[in-house]
């Protein structure tokens, strides 16, 4: 739980650090600016705060690998919702609009996680899980957001280390095995999940294993 406080807030205070020309610069989700994909991090904020506020009593059907539908086919964006995050995002205006609103939201999500009972149960997409496991699945979700961010934006600060590492491994444990040890964690998430194809030389490090890739998470 304190891995996804410290990827939530090193992804906010990233957020917080763009200047206003940023926000229309492209960002690693293809198809979205980065406004876009900072309303996409409102709504999921906002997921958050919903799942924390929904407990049952049901025994846990997922985990937090097991939390992710995983598919080949990348979005295309026609998607409803993915169209409407679009429109929101333009809906603004002002970049600091959108800015001010992921902070007031976002750190509301981070404090009703910091206030949660790990071995509690709550309700999601039809599903149960822990508030630990549900948690820990967000830690992959909020790294591969913030290298989005920073896809086209080289001055911007990289995802924390170890929110890295515990993605690397979620999403290698989705996969059903590990990525090549040369890989950076950064490279096994975007290479892993289709944000870019492998370089030729990394193609013939994964062998067979590059026909299963990508991962979509959705």
């Amino acid at each position: 739980m304190d891995l996804f406080e410290r990827s939530w807030s090193a992804l906010r205070e990233a957020v917080a650090g763009l200047a206003d020309e940023d926000f229309a610069r492209p960002s690693g989700c293809a198809g979205w600016l980065v406004r876009d994909l900072v309303c996409h991090l409102v709504i999921d904020a906002q997921d958050v705060l919903i799942t924390l506020a929904t407990p049952t009593r049901a025994e846990a059907t997922r985990d937090a690998v097991t939390y992710w539908n995983v598919t080949s086919t990348p979005p295309t964006g026609d998607d409803p919702l993915d169209a409407l995050t679009v429109r929101l995002a333009a809906a603004y205006g002002e970049p600091r609009l959108l800015e001010f609103h992921l902070d007031d939201v976002g750190s509301a999500a981070g404090r009703a996680a910091g206030l949660a009972d790990p071995a509690a149960r709550v309700g999601t997409r039809g599903e149960v899980l822990t508030v630990a496991d549900y948690l820990s699945a967000y830690v992959l979700e909020w790294t591969l957001h913030h290298l989005d961010l920073v896809a086209h934006l080289p001055r911007a600060p990289r995802p924390p280390a170890e929110g890295l590492a515990r993605a690397r491994g979620l999403l290698e444990e989705i996969a059903g095995g590990a990525f090549p040890a040369s890989f950076s964690d950064a490279d096994a998430l975007t290479v892993g999940t289709g944000r870019r194809a492998p370089t030729d030389a990394e193609r013939a490090e994964l062998g067979e294993w590059a026909a299963r890739l990508p991962l979509v998470l959705g």
